[in-house]
């Protein structure tokens, strides 16, 4: 039987785990084309921006194969868009990390977590989101119940509330755990990673497309 579900463009640009990513999409319905450059995207119904490892190491690569252009133009159309982890911070203006300049799309700064004793760095493992603002794709999700996969060093501080979508706190420290602009989506964890309740983000947000 031929999937006939949104196509999905998943940057391929030489950082991130794109297999897992590929299989969750696949898993709630989508097809699924990893792209290696701007060309290849062709009629895409959303584009899809996985990410691990540096941002400094990630946004030369971006340049260097041109989607960095690519995702300021389709966010600034209001196209569909999913950025994970890495693919959320390198929307923001600047990381600490490597004192990197990111894309800029939206205001604030990826910072290196400040914890007291007897927090680990990386926040690693399961932990709450506390949706600051409901969206179709946040649909059947309970702030109180249900935990995602998170695994960083960095993260979102941004004094734009209308962007934060959803927050998380660890340590102490309250974050951005995830984004939404029109129709741009992004989150720090890992939705391909966090089971049911991640799958079920997926699948909200083939239902916007």
């Amino acid at each position: 039987m031929v999937n006939k579900g949104p196509d999905l463009a998943v940057l391929d640009y030489g950082m991130g785990n794109l297999r897992s990513v590929a299989r969750a999409w696949e898993h709630v319905g989508a097809r699924v084309r990893l792209v290696t450059q701007p060309g290849e995207i062709g009629a895409a119904d959303a584009l899809i921006f996985p990410g691990q490892g540096a941002v400094m190491d990630a946004m030369a690569l971006l340049v260097d194969t041109g989607f960095d252009r690519v995702i300021r133009e389709w966010i600034e159309a209001d196209r569909p868009f999913f950025g994970i982890c890495l693919g959320l911070q390198a929307l923001f203006e600047h990381s600490e990390e490597g004192d990197t300049k990111a894309l800029g799309i939206f205001p604030g700064t990826v910072r290196r977590f400040r914890l007291p004793f007897g927090f680990k760095i990386p926040h690693m493992g399961w932990n709450s989101v506390q949706w600051e603002q409901r969206t179709r794709v946040d649909h059947g999700l309970d702030s109180e119940r249900d935990q995602f996969y998170f695994v960083h060093s960095f993260c979102v501080q941004s004094d734009d509330a209308g962007l934060v979508w959803g927050s998380t706190e660890y340590g102490g420290t309250v974050f951005a755990s995830a984004i939404n602009r029109g129709n741009c989506f992004a989150t720090q964890f890992h939705p391909e990673k966090s089971q049911a309740m991640g799958l079920r983000i997926y699948r909200n947000f083939l239902g916007i497309i």
